[in-house]
């Protein structure tokens, strides 16, 4: 007997009752044939007006017709994607690559390329195999520093653990302390902003990740590369 909990789908099509829709979609096509019907009938009537008339209207028509064909059987998807892993084992699962790029410090402030890297590293995948790369093409010395300083306040940090639930209280004193550590580094990256107080590192290429002692570095998770020095 097969799992069921292997066989359920990842997704499934749900479709659409549009029945009142279809029903005024099918009175409007019967409408425009008796106008080209009607249009036929007296072409020999009317000359070259009519004739214009009937083209211009049949293109009508035709297009209608295609629009309508994409509409008229409408689906929504419902993804499952906590059925991932009991379909499929976690070594088989692929290496996941994630690039951010970014070119203006003003147009793109340093806070919003880090609330993207950290958005990123934080889908529901082993993090041994999500990589995230940032490549700045405005050797922004802004955006290399935040990045490097959001290092320090969470892809350091090994602590953390899968609560199973988001109302269990371990759950709630993690959430608490990460709100506290980004609130502290969303002020100090607004500081370097306003005052260009930018503690200064080494501007070279940088390559960041989450050292763990059993991985190799081409496996470890969690990986930045600001390329602040190259375009």
């Amino acid at each position: 007997m097969a799992n069921t909990t292997t066989s359920l789908p990842l997704f499934e099509k749900i479709p659409r009752k549009n029945t009142i829709q279809r029903g005024f979609d099918i009175i409007i096509f019967f409408l425009l044939l008796l106008l080209l019907v009607y249009r036929l009938y007296f072409l020999n009537h009317y000359g070259f007006n009519w004739i214009l008339a009937f083209l211009c209207e049949s293109w009508f028509t035709f297009t209608w017709v295609l629009v309508i064909s994409t509409k008229w059987t409408l689906v929504d998807y419902s993804t499952y994607p906590d059925r991932l892993l009991q379909r499929v084992p976690e070594v088989e699962l692929p290496s996941v690559d994630m690039f951010v790029t970014t070119a203006d410090p003003v147009l793109e402030p340093p806070i919003i390329i880090v609330n993207t890297v950290l958005s990123l590293l934080a889908v529901d995948y082993p993090s041994h195999k999500l990589a995230c790369y940032v490549s700045d093409d405005g050797c922004s010395p802004l955006t290399y520093y935040s990045l490097v300083e959001a290092s320090k306040y969470f892809l350091g940090d090994d602590s953390t653990t899968d609560s199973g639930s988001d109302t269990s209280s371990n759950f709630q004193q993690e959430w608490k302390r990460m709100k506290v550590e980004y609130e502290q580094l969303s002020a100090k990256i607004e500081d370097a902003v306003q005052n260009q107080n930018i503690v200064p590192y080494d501007l070279t290429v940088f390559d960041l990740r989450n050292r763990h002692k059993k991985s190799s570095n081409r496996t470890q998770g969690n990986s930045i590369e600001p390329a602040t020095l190259l375009s």
